[in-house]
């Protein structure tokens, strides 16, 4: 390779490398400031609706009984169904005895059991059965408009306000509006995993603390920033859903949930087009359970990256809905490229730096003159670019979620969340791997609680 050729390559892969850094600090940039001007927005009422929380389960007997006790003491208005997806530890038999304890059956209660050969074949299934026993229960004359469904993980804690935040005008009080997505926080930030060593129990806390940084800052901010593009998605845990809206996409199956690994954005998707409008509030929240393993966290976000890709079949249906704006439709787009730019970004982000490397070896003068010369500036702005959407997220962690930690603290968790993201550069691979060799099963990511190798089933659709 002449140098010539070389300086070129060099140079148009350091361009290309600066402009999607830039471009990405851009987008960074305009999604943060909406999310820190964010005020609370006054409440509704909870008793114009009623409310239904669908809690899907498959070998969930460590949480399931706090968590119908939670729900049942929190909502008590409210109805909770468990969705036993054919457990084999006993989870259908802790609801059975919680129904049946104190004065009489407890009637706002609900166990929708599956069996197989027909159970295990994907949390939106699962989802699917209760959607349809809810419709029998309720009967065909039923205010479908004013029911609302509610996923809830079966390991989460919607919090006490949730229902009249979500009833709020600018919310469910919205006859247009479809469905709401609720912000979410990690129940176990700050706490320190028991029974392991100190340098793997240092290394969870802050994998913890990474996962809630994560979804209360960068996720909710983003969300936030999607009410001006109208295209607000679901997420599989706080996730509100209006009864009518459910019906107007079930389709002759009645199936609102359709095959994806990404269940909750494919649902978002379909309600989207089909002309209901979505909303995201940060005024409440649903708490749910971090992963300590990396691990575990690198096969449920291989999960959620393969379930994105697979929803790239939506393109056409997204950028010819005559329900979302050209912006609308180019932010989903743009969601649903994420992917498959982190595996480019990993083709060109080293290039230079190789390219580099091959030209010191053989003229090591002639680079460091230019280096000395002023090309460093070229990389310190190179590197801020790249660690400044990242690092900044810690600050604006402390300023709108965890006031009580340290400026310092805040630019450390910063600097730790630039190497959290890139594990995704990681998982995108992964997932490209089981999407060509045919893997589109689906894995019960294992609780903190469970013993290892504890309700791990493959799933094949």
């Amino acid at each position: 390779m002449t140098d010539g050729v070389l300086s070129v390559m060099l140079g148009f892969t350091q361009a290309l490398a600066l402009t999607m850094s830039v471009a990405f600090v851009t987008y960074v940039g305009l999604i943060v400031l909406p999310y820190l001007r964010h005020r609370p927005a006054p409440v509704g009422n909870a008793t114009s609706l009623e409310w239904h929380f669908l809690v899907p389960c498959r070998d969930e007997v460590a949480v399931i009984g706090d968590t119908v006790r939670y729900l049942r003491g929190h909502f008590p208005t409210a109805h909770v169904w468990i969705i036993d997806d054919d457990s084999d530890d006993g989870t259908a038999d802790v609801v059975k005895a919680l129904r049946h304890t104190g004065n009489g059956a407890d009637r706002q209660l609900h166990l929708v059991r599956r069996k197989r050969p027909h159970a295990r074949t994907g949390k939106g299934d699962a989802l699917n059965d209760a959607y349809r026993a809810l419709k029998l229960w309720m009967g065909r004359h039923a205010d479908a408009n004013r029911a609302v469904v509610v996923v809830v993980d079966a390991d989460g804690r919607p919090a006490p306000n949730c229902l009249e935040v979500c009833a709020a005008t600018q919310l469910f009080g919205n006859p247009r509006i479809g469905a709401v997505q609720v912000d979410v926080r990690m129940v176990n930030r700050g706490v320190r995993q028991q029974g392991v060593g100190g340098l793997r129990r240092r290394f969870g806390a802050a994998l913890v603390r990474m996962q809630d940084l994560e979804f209360r800052t960068a996720i909710a901010a983003i969300q936030l920033s999607r009410g001006a593009t109208g295209t607000i998605s679901m997420g599989g845990n706080g996730q509100f859903t209006r009864l009518s809206a459910l019906d107007s996409i079930a389709g002759p199956a009645g199936a609102p949930w359709r095959g994806s690994l990404l269940e909750d954005f494919e649902l978002g998707v379909h309600l989207l087009t089909a002309g209901w409008h979505t909303g995201f509030t940060v005024d409440t929240h649903v708490e749910q359970e971090a992963l300590y393993s990396l691990r575990r966290f690198l096969a449920q976000r291989t999960r959620w990256g393969q379930g994105t890709m697979q929803c790239a079949r939506y393109l056409r249906r997204i950028w010819d809905s005559p329900h979302l704006s050209t912006l609308g439709a180019a932010e989903m787009l743009y969601y649903l490229a994420q992917p498959w730019m982190q595996l480019l970004g990993t083709l060109i982000y080293p290039i230079p730096f190789l390219l580099l490397a091959v030209r010191a070896v053989h003229e090591p003068q002639v680079v460091l003159d230019w280096f000395t010369g002023g090309a460093w500036v070229l990389f310190a702005v190179y590197g801020s670019f790249g660690l400044l959407p990242f690092v900044l997220w810690g600050p604006v962690y402390r300023a709108r979620c965890e006031p009580g930690i340290g400026l310092w603290r805040s630019l450390g968790y910063g600097l730790v969340y630039a190497v959290y993201i890139y594990t995704f550069y990681v998982t995108s691979w992964r997932a490209l791997t089981r999407l060509v060799r045919g893997r589109n099963g689906w894995t019960k990511t294992r609780r903190n609680t469970e013993r290892a190798g504890a309700g791990r089933v493959a799933l094949d659709h």
